[in-house]
């Protein structure tokens, strides 16, 4: 038996200490990050407070260190209707919400036509850090940031999943997926623990562009809504 205070202890203290300091993250483009930080708690609040900490931490991150504020959700933890976007704006970045720009004004119109608001969904993005001139986010890093993305998704555990965009559709659907194919149907698909159906429709920013395919977008809104009334969420 080693003693409390004998050098032995003090040394295979510090080892373990050192261990699990390794385990949150390392330098490497992809983070591990520590595996009690992200279980979910019987309480929502306490599980995404631990995954935001887990995301703050990020190290090496030049999104993160160009950002002004991390971009972590909004709306209502415990709706069944969740909403993905692609990355925060510069609106976004300075106020620190998802969603607050002019595409954010569309998309409350969007949901307002189907008698929903931020109050009953819950909202936030693929990408938490705004990526510099609002381009598109890498592959790299999507895949940086998914465990995170998936790990959100789990603990929210929507009943129904809403892709807006291709961005976010190809994140977590599949690289080769085309939004004019896809949308207007619905896929199942796991997530942890999470069962949910995903709806992929276009991202408000794309309406503000291409006001012709607004139509096409109110399809997949009765969808949700007679989604939403089936489920009885």
């Amino acid at each position: 038996m080693i003693k409390k205070n004998s050098p032995n202890a003090i040394k295979l203290i510090k080892y373990y200490k050192f261990i699990n300091y390794n385990l949150i993250y390392n330098n490497k483009a992809i983070n591990r990050y520590k595996k009690d930080n992200l279980e979910i708690s019987a309480d929502k609040t306490v599980s995404l407070e631990r995954l935001r900490k887990s995301i703050n931490e990020i190290k090496n991150c030049s999104l993160k260190n160009n950002a002004t504020n991390m971009v972590f959700s909004d709306g209502n933890p415990k709706s069944k209707i969740m909403l993905l976007g692609e990355a925060p704006g510069f609106n976004e970045d300075q106020e620190g919400l998802p969603f607050v720009g002019r595409a954010g004004a569309l998309l409350d119109k969007m949901l307002a036509s189907i008698n929903l608001d931020r109050k009953n969904v819950y909202i936030s993005n693929i990408i938490n850090y705004r990526p510099p001139e609002n381009r598109r986010p890498t592959d790299e890093e999507i895949k940086r940031y998914l465990p995170f993305l998936e790990k959100h998704i789990e603990i929210i555990n929507p009943k129904i999943l809403v892709l807006l965009g291709s961005t976010a559709m190809n994140a977590l659907i599949g690289s080769e997926v085309v939004i004019s194919k896809v949308r207007g149907n619905w896929i199942e698909k796991k997530f942890g623990k999470c069962k949910t159906s995903i709806i992929v429709t276009f991202h408000p920013a794309f309406l503000m562009r291409q006001p012709a395919q607004k139509k096409m977008a109110w399809i997949d809104l009765k969808m949700i809504r007679d989604k939403k009334a089936k489920l009885k969420i």
